[in-house]
């Protein structure tokens, strides 16, 4: 099975439009256009049932002690942890493809309550909603795809993981707020192919090419 995305090949830079935020001189960040990318995939296994999807960025700090922190940069050496920017179960195996900006397109505050999405597919939360818990302004659930928003003084770039997995099931065993783990326990014995295309972004000055 093979994943392409349109708009950035495989450990290239994510374009700026589908990011959360990009740089900004005078605020280090602003909000960007926040647009998922083209996904496009083929050869999946005969008998799939259903595609899942995953976006998980590995390398978010595990502690925030200096995340965002003026004069001060987030070492590289910190332990990193996962942050999911997109959940997606139950896209119907008739679908190889999902276009630009047709499941995201600008920053929602609080969330998307029902983001758009192939028929039939449903979309749990990203971890938007854990990072703006206690933001009155942006606290909520964050259905759907939000795209990448790295500490503006992180001294790594970030990778972004678009994972496929194509399943054995007809449903996926998750409801409600679900998250990128509890989709990962549900599909555990049912993957029948799995998939990648990794993204790079960072919003590090330094770091800039």
């Amino acid at each position: 099975m093979k994943l392409h995305i349109k708009e950035f090949s495989n450990n290239a830079i994510i374009p700026g439009e589908f990011a959360f935020a990009i740089p900004d001189i005078a605020q280090h960040v602003a909000l960007s256009e926040n647009k998922n990318p083209t996904l496009s995939w083929s050869d999946a296994p005969q008998n799939t049932k259903s595609f899942v999807l995953l976006c998980v960025d590995p390398d978010v700090p595990s502690k925030p002690d200096d995340v965002n922190q003026e004069g001060k940069e987030v070492p590289s050496d910190l332990l990193r942890c996962d942050f999911y920017h997109w959940v997606m179960v139950d896209i119907p195996s008739s679908v190889n493809q999902i276009t630009a900006g047709s499941c995201s397109s600008g920053v929602v505050a609080q969330g998307k309550k029902n983001p758009v999405g192939p028929k039939g597919a449903r979309q749990g939360i990203n971890d938007y909603t854990q990072w703006f818990n206690g933001d009155d302004s942006m606290h909520g659930d964050y259905y759907g795809y939000d795209g990448p928003c790295p500490p503006w003084n992180d001294s790594i770039i970030h990778h972004y993981h678009f994972i496929l997995y194509a399943t054995d099931l007809d449903h996926c065993d998750v409801d409600g707020a679900f998250t990128g783990p509890d989709v990962k326990v549900a599909i555990e014995g049912h993957v029948l192919a799995k998939t990648e295309v990794i993204g790079t972004y960072t919003l590090n000055p330094r770091l800039i090419a």
